[in-house]
């Protein structure tokens, strides 16, 4: 029932159906909210796609007692609200059972026919059939998702495709990503993502589409075999930098500015330091002098003996080099 103008409210008559392996309603006009039931009910699902449609509201957390599901695909909708955290209920895409691929498809007889089922992977559309039961994906992109990436998605180590594409979620990237080492296809592209790209990143290493555009994200680029080998668009929209951004603008300015800082700091602790010198030396040495003349009254008057005595000295040797220079 892909494709179709189909409209209206899916029918509870759909939750009889509890031996469904595939529930694919893609590119329709349903509306209303995703059914609870379809979490409850529907429990043998393997693909949902309900791509394209009209559905609001939270993403039901019953869908989490889906255990099986390998598909969930929910982009281009009107969904709002968090991410469900108990999408690491998903067994088979945490890799605690594994995946028998016992369920076929373009195939006649008992078993379920169906031609395949078109998904969106690495940006573009493709319709898989003899390979479908070993896709492991999850598309939320398109809607209206606010809230941090639950951490709890980075259980699921046999995901391969993750699409959390233009929402709005906020927060940092949660670092434990680096653990979902079959990720063939990473899009977390126009949100409000910020702080810094994780290191674990470079853990990654069957990457062949990724983009993190247009979010908030900054500081440098982690470094490794395959974020590098991506075009600059993967990472346009941000304050990043390094490779594979042409000439590390970026960096550059970063490195620039503090420096900058820097040098401005020391130059203010370079001349209060004076400041301070001179006004403690000054009265250290004010008070060197006058403290003892204050206390004692014999060195007061052989102090100023002294300098009377002085005085005369000065003038008198004045006096003298004046006159023969001058008169004599």
């Amino acid at each position: 029932m892909h494709g179709n103008k189909i409209s209206g409210r899916l029918h509870y008559s759909l939750m009889n159906l509890t031996e469904l392996d595939v529930l694919e309603l893609g590119r329709n006009e349903l509306t209303g909210s995703i059914p609870t039931w379809i979490g409850t009910k529907l429990t043998r699902l393997r693909i949902l796609n309900l791509r394209s449609n009209h559905f609001d509201g939270n993403i039901p957390h019953e869908l989490c007692h889906i255990r099986h599901i390998q598909i969930l695909d929910l982009a281009h909708n009107n969904l709002s609200g968090n991410i469900p955290r108990c999408f690491n209920n998903f067994s088979i895409l945490s890799g605690i059972e594994s995946n028998s691929g016992d369920f076929s498809y373009g195939s006649t007889g008992p078993e379920l026919f169906i031609a395949g089922d078109s998904l969106v992977t690495d940006g573009r559309e493709d319709t898989y059939s003899s390979i479908l039961p070993f896709v492991m994906l999850i598309d939320l992109s398109s809607n209206n998702l606010t809230g941090h990436i639950p951490s709890e998605l980075m259980s699921l180590l046999e995901l391969k495709s993750l699409n959390l594409s233009r929402n709005q979620l906020s927060g940092s990237i949660p670092e434990k990503i680096g653990n979902m080492k079959e990720l063939i296809s990473l899009d977390l592209s126009v949100n409000w993502l910020s702080g810094e790209l994780p290191m674990s990143l470079s853990k990654l290493n069957f990457l062949s589409s990724f983009n993190v555009s247009f979010n908030s994200l900054t500081r440098r680029i982690p470094t490794s075999t395959q974020l590098q080998s991506f075009s600059e668009s993967s990472f346009f929209g941000n304050k990043l930098c390094g490779a594979p951004l042409t000439e590390t603008n970026g960096c550059e300015r970063v490195k620039a500015a503090t420096h900058t800082i820097g040098e401005k700091k020391e130059k203010d602790g370079a001349d209060w330091g004076l400041i301070i010198s001179i006004v403690v030396g000054f009265v250290c040495g004010v008070w060197m002098i006058m403290g003892p003349l204050i206390v004692r009254r014999s060195w007061r008057i052989a102090y100023f003996s002294f300098v009377s005595n002085l005085r005369y000295m000065v003038y008198d040797v004045i006096h003298k080099y004046c006159c023969h220079m001058f008169f004599c």
